[in-house]
């Protein structure tokens, strides 16, 4: 807050306080144990670790199958052979060896501890590959169980043998069992043993064939068995005739589907002279009173895999061990004045696991029609249906941070405090910096009322109120002057500050307070905030923190020079959004021309990264990705535009709030959708490398984003009018600017000069809402966003990143459309050509074999169709992908 300067001297400090603040003790740090067990470089360590003990073990048993007899004379002499230089060894690992493999083979488990090998490679796969490769615990149950059978049949069989191929073990148990059970028990109990672990690790299918016999009408079985007689074939496809006037009725057998199942009973049909009828399958949205399918078949009798068939459809599942052989005749009353087509008869097919479909069998046009009832859950059949409305009323509202449920959100303990948070007010330095002030305003007769200072982490605001009659401008102009009589680097005059009756005049301090990102993220303004996207960039002059909306914003154009705090300002922006929100909210798409300034973040990939398919990178540093990644960012913006339509929603808020209520379909496309923002680190090359290719598909999101959730932050070094375009400038509002070289570079950022004032080292000038604010920005070190980073990417995370929609670029469509056999009669000169001066250049073919463009363009994407050079990359070169000309050669061949 606002200061009024006063004489006041310094209030001496006693020794005893001096000496207290002098004497500090000193800062030992500790091992973090557990950082140190989850660091990925430990888990390969100890990867290789295992690898090398299964070669190791593996090859000492091998050995020991040829050498057993020439070591196992030393071998009996234990450990002492190992110091002993006379003794020597055959097995291929040494004397180690040989011990090892006599104490796993003799005395253990004999050759069943190969299995034991199996245990120390999965182990060590896993750990190398930082991922489940292999299920560690259902290898060791195998391996344990799998050891013991092993070895104790291997004993009984060869118990005669000199060789010990069951181990100590096995001959142990092997003996016992002979001295219980006897030979031939122990042999049967081993036979079970063997069978029964066979069975739990393979488990095979005992499958015998089932022959599936139709169901026909008795008038039809008579003739059926005649023609099974003399036709063999027919039995698949057995003739079936309709019913003309016993009615018939099926009925379960023993083995019913369900206890509370009803019976399926088919009424009489009456025969038509027509053989067939049409199928045709209708399905409604909603299951209602109304039929949601109708089916029309030919014959009385539907077959259980058309049945099948539409369950499928309708997200059902039917047991595959049910045949047409579980429905049987069996007899039922009849019912009253009843009709040929007044009420049609049910089919009941009791649910699986999930709910349970009723399928209505009746005549239709002389066929029989199926309706198909979803129900809720099961009930007895006098309670009323629940609706599919009222049911969805009841689940409670969709949560999409159930996606990753033991997510945990990063602490602050993973932050510093980087030197003293509290400002040091020097009251000598604000008094010499007044009267300085003063002084030089009084050399051009300008006087002044009121004085006062507001001391901030890196910058002091002089409010001053002129005195009646003095011209604001008269006070501007002199910012040279003033900043010359305080011998001051970086003076800037603010003439007049909004919503104040003064003017400003910033000088910087002589002593500077790094402002630390942890003290921002721990203020009780960021962590009770309500914004959609926080970001906590820096502290004001009063020392307030400086949080804002990223989604009010809704885009941020950054400049400044090398060095003047741009990638860690950025780095601020990320770690505030890692720091408030959910993986299933927020996604980054991270664009990094420079290849090492976003790489930090590749360990949350599988959390909040989002990329191409089929894309091995999450973080986009190839010109020509960045232009696919642009153009599928547009498709994903339209994509989410229509959902808004069809949901009748504003913005992204009001739609995630409806879907959230349950108050949209998602079998009609609808889904959560999470923020995207859009992360360019350096502009300036993206426009120099693509131009246009860049610039319209930036200034389409700019334009038309905000609403579906896609924000974009844009940052370069160059904030030149070429780079940044009235177009671009027209949909950025918000601005922040570092220290530029020159008035010119800050007008073209902010509209506005002070930015070639600024100190560097994180003082930047912020542009929203139309007020310019001078801020320090938040300091956070790269170890931090290490700690970060890792932090999250050790939980567990989506399967893969955030996938966008797939783009196709069309001139690389119609470069690979050539076709190869009408080449240009100078296809293979100019493949020499490129190969010879590995410069996929179109104009080096112009000038070598004098070519027109257009001829050279084509020739340029023959070479690319035929794999000769790789894609257009812009301004630069195409990659040559043969090296030599042999290789050429042989490549051409092979073209034909």
């Amino acid at each position: 807050m606002a200061n009024k300067l006063k004489k006041e001297t310094p209030k001496k400090k006693s020794p005893a306080a001096a000496d207290k603040k002098t004497w500090k003790p000193e800062k030992t740090e500790q091992i973090d144990l557990k950082a140190l067990a989850k660091d990925e470089r430990t888990h390969k360590i100890l990867g290789a670790v295992f690898l090398l003990l299964a070669i190791f073990l593996g090859i000492a048993i091998l050995s020991y199958f040829a050498t057993w007899r020439q070591d196992q004379d030393e071998a009996f002499r234990g450990s002492s052979i190992l110091w002993d230089d006379k003794v020597s060894v055959a097995n291929l690992m040494g004397k180690i060896g040989a011990l090892v493999s006599h104490f796993f083979i003799y005395k253990a488990f004999g050759i069943a501890s190969l299995l034991v090998c199996t245990f120390f490679f999965v182990v060590g796969i896993n750990l190398l590959s930082s991922r489940k490769v292999f299920s560690i615990s259902r290898n060791l149950k195998y391996v344990t169980l799998g050891v013991l059978v092993l070895s104790v049949s291997m004993a009984f069989i060869f118990r005669n043998s000199e060789f010990s191929w069951g181990g100590g073990v096995g001959r142990m148990m092997s003996n016992w069992l002979i001295g219980i059970l006897g030979n031939i028990g122990t042999a049967a109990i081993l036979l079970l043993m063997a069978a029964g672990y066979f069975i739990w690790q393979f488990n095979p299918a005992f499958n015998l064939p089932v022959k599936n016999k139709p169901v026909t009408t008795p008038e039809a079985t008579e003739e059926d068995d005649t023609e099974e007689a003399t036709e063999p074939e027919e039995e698949k496809q057995p003739v079936v005739k309709p019913v003309v006037a016993e009615p018939m009725v099926i009925k379960p057998r023993a083995n019913k589907l369900k206890e509370d199942g009803e019976p399926a009973v088919v009424k009489p049909v009456i025969a038509e002279e027509k053989p067939s009828y049409d199928f045709t399958l209708v399905e409604k949205e909603e299951a209602e009173e109304e039929p949601a399918a109708t089916l029309t078949v030919n014959d009385m009798f539907v077959e259980k895999e058309v049945v099948a068939d539409m369950l499928h459809s309708r997200d059902e599942i039917v047991p595959e061990e049910e045949t047409e052989e579980d429905i049987v005749e069996e007899e039922a009353p009849e019912p009253e004045e009843e009709t040929q087509q007044s009420k049609p008869s049910v089919l009941v097919i009791p649910p699986v696991s999930k709910p349970s479909k009723i399928v209505t069998v009746g005549p239709n046009d002389g066929g029989l029609t199926l309706e198909i009832k979803t129900n809720a859950e099961e009930k007895p059949e006098n309670e009323p249906e629940i609706k599919s409305a009222e049911t969805v009323a009841k689940l409670p509202p969709y949560e999409p941070t159930l996606d990753l449920k033991d997510y945990k959100y990063p602490g602050l303990d993973l932050l510093e405090t980087h030197g003293s948070e509290k400002i040091v007010q020097d009251p000598a330095e604000l008094e010499e910096n007044k009267n300085q002030i003063i002084s030089t305003l009084r050399n051009y007769a300008i006087e002044i009322q009121k004085i006062s200072a507001t001391v901030g982490p890196t910058v002091t605001l002089y409010e001053i109120v002129p005195a009646a009659g003095v011209r604001i401008s008269r006070i501007r102009n002199l910012e040279d002057d003033i900043a010359l009589s305080l011998a001051a680097l970086g003076i800037r005059i603010i003439a007049p500050i909004p919503g104040k009756g003064t003017i400003g005049i910033e000088v910087p301090n002589t002593r500077k307070t790094v402002v630390s990102m942890k003290t921002l993220l721990e203020s009780e303004k960021f962590q009770n905030s309500a914004h959609s996207l926080p970001i906590a960039i820096g502290k004001r002059i009063d020392n307030t923190d400086f949080i804002v909306d990223l989604a009010s914003m809704p885009h941020l154009l950054m400049a400044g020079a090398t060095g003047q705090g741009k990638s860690v300002g950025l780095n601020a922006i990320l770690v505030s959004l890692l720091y408030k929100k959910h993986p299933s909210q927020l996604k980054f798409v991270l664009v990094d021309p420079k290849k090492v300034e976003l790489s930090i973040y590749k360990t949350i990939e599988h959390h909040f990264l989002a990329k191409l398919p089929n894309e091995d990178e999450a973080i986009i540093t190839d010109t020509r990705k960045v232009i696919n990644t642009l153009n599928a960012l547009c498709i994903e913006m339209d994509n989410r535009y229509d959902l808004l339509k069809e949901a009748g929603c504003r913005n992204i808020k009001e739609y995630n709030s409806k879907f959230a209520a349950r108050k949209l379909n998602p079998e009609k496309g609808h889904q959560y959708l999470p923020f995207i923002v859009l992360v360019v680190d350096e502009f300036a090359d993206l426009i120099m490398t693509a131009g246009k290719e860049v610039e319209m598909p930036i200034a389409r999101l700019a334009q038309l984003a905000r609403a579906v959730g896609i924000h974009l932050i844009i940052a370069t070094q160059r904030p030149s009018v070429n780079i940044i375009t009235g177009t671009i400038k027209a949909n950025f509002p918000a601005r922040i600017a570092f220290k530029v070289s020159s008035k010119i570079d800050s007008r073209t950022i902010l509209d506005a000069g002070g930015a070639e004032q600024l100190i560097g080292k994180g003082d930047m000038l912020i542009s929203f809402n139309g007020e310019i604010v001078r801020l320090q920005c938040a300091f956070v070190d790269t170890p931090e966003v290490d700690k970060i980073t890792d932090f999250i990417g050790y939980q567990e995370g989506y399967p893969q990143a955030f996938l966008l929609p797939e783009y196709v670029d069309e001139k690389e469509q119609e470069g690979k459309d050539f076709d190869l056999g009408d080449r240009d009669s100078l296809f293979e000169d100019a493949a020499k050509l490129i190969v010879i001066s590995q410069s996929g250049s179109t104009s080096l073919l112009q000038r070598k074999m004098k070519l027109g463009y257009n001829r050279a363009g084509r020739l340029m994407d023959q070479l690319e169709a035929a794999g000769i050079v790789g894609p257009n990359q812009g301004s630069k070169p195409r990659e040559v992908l043969i090296k030599t000309d042999m290789e050429l050669q042989q490549h051409l061949d092979l073209l034909g």
